[in-house]
């Protein structure tokens, strides 16, 4: 029996992303935040979410990608991880949700190595569906203390 997983995508710059959907809590609109001082671009700030203070990441920023104005389609994604030692839980701003899609294990193609220049580390494979090509976000490092809030940020750019 193959194994399956299923991922919910979602557009960021008329590319489609997808994150494993044990990980989504929910999808919210787009909301106020709290702005918090001395933090990246790309962390918009917190919001209470029924008594829990969750950190919300423009994920086209924090891809490198210019920022879009917030309109009907722009929502919220709170992933939750999965860690039960070190668990977080983040908003994630994206252009729209897209589908649920389940892909088998042997579907999903490892991304290409790029070497050191470019930073795939949020790649977890890629999956062709409908002659389309999905990327499949790794949510462990996408959601990594470390990498969250690491000030290196990249540059924008037309491209993900």
């Amino acid at each position: 029996m193959e194994q399956e997983q299923e991922y919910l995508t979602f557009v960021l710059n008329d590319q489609e992303f997808g994150v494993d959907i044990l990980c989504v809590q929910e999808i919210r609109v787009c909301s106020s935040v709290t702005p918090l001082p001395n933090k990246p671009s790309y962390i918009k700030g917190v919001i209470n979410l029924r008594g829990i203070i969750i950190p919300i990441v423009d994920l086209r920023q924090r891809f490198g990608l210019a920022p879009l104005e917030y309109n009907k389609q722009t929502v919220t994604i709170i992933l939750r991880t999965q860690d039960i030692q070190k668990p977080m839980v983040v908003g994630i701003v994206v252009d729209a949700v897209s589908e649920v899609y389940k892909f088998n294990k042997k579907s999903v193609r490892k991304a290409p190595d790029f070497g050191n220049e470019i930073d795939n580390c949020f790649v977890k494979g890629l999956v062709d569906v409908d002659n389309k090509l999905i990327i499949l976000l790794e949510t462990q490092t996408l959601l990594n203390q470390d990498e969250l809030y690491n000030f290196k940020q990249a540059q924008p750019s037309s491209v993900v």
